[in-house]
């Protein structure tokens, strides 16, 4: 964890997180309802908005009109088999495609008062609270690198999801990019 404290941000890795892809048809309603169901939390139908599962174990990001990110917990890369499985069986007959995604993307946590500042100065994406608080996500460029940009709370802090080859490069953008801070 890099702790910029005098800087008001702090910035950490979480490992493990379970992450699958799920695509699925919108106009299959009954199946988008199953596959919330088996999820308990629903498919967000509006573009870059988060759900919470109902035990609060598991998120669903919008992606795409037809595309959601399942994400757990950290440490919970494990059950991502299961989740695939229990979505798959909960959308049949209707057409679905899920994948164990986990492996794909790195989590970094930037969290702090001068967070959304600080991720400024690398996204074109406005992150001021009143178009983009907790509760939203974007995939967008955080200094050219592709990321997945989620915001958890009003602290605020935001998961940053990275390929993990752009990850050094990303971690290194981000303590060069607190300078900018003063």
């Amino acid at each position: 964890m890099t702790d910029l404290a005098a800087t008001g941000v702090a910035i950490r890795t979480l490992h493990r997180l379970a992450q699958v892809d799920v695509r699925l048809e919108p106009r299959e309603v009954a199946a988008m309802e199953r596959v919330a169901a088996a999820l308990t939390a629903s498919l967000p139908a509006a573009p870059n908005t988060v759900a919470t599962a109902t035990d609060g174990e598991g998120f669903v990001l919008w992606l795409g009109p037809d595309e959601w990110l399942v994400v757990g917990h950290e440490g919970s890369a494990s059950v991502a088999p299961a989740i695939e499985t229990a979505v798959r069986a909960a959308a049949a007959p209707a057409f679905l495609t899920t994948v164990d995604v986990s492996a794909n993307r790195v989590v970094l946590e930037v969290t702090g008062p001068r967070a959304r500042e600080l991720l400024a100065f690398g996204c074109a994406i406005d992150l001021d609270p009143v178009s983009f608080g907790s509760g939203r996500c974007v995939q967008t460029l955080l200094a050219r690198a592709s990321v997945i940009v989620w915001q958890t709370d009003d602290a605020p802090t935001y998961r940053l999801l990275v390929r993990p080859s752009f990850v050094a490069y990303v971690v290194a953008w981000l303590d060069d990019a607190v300078a900018g801070l003063g």
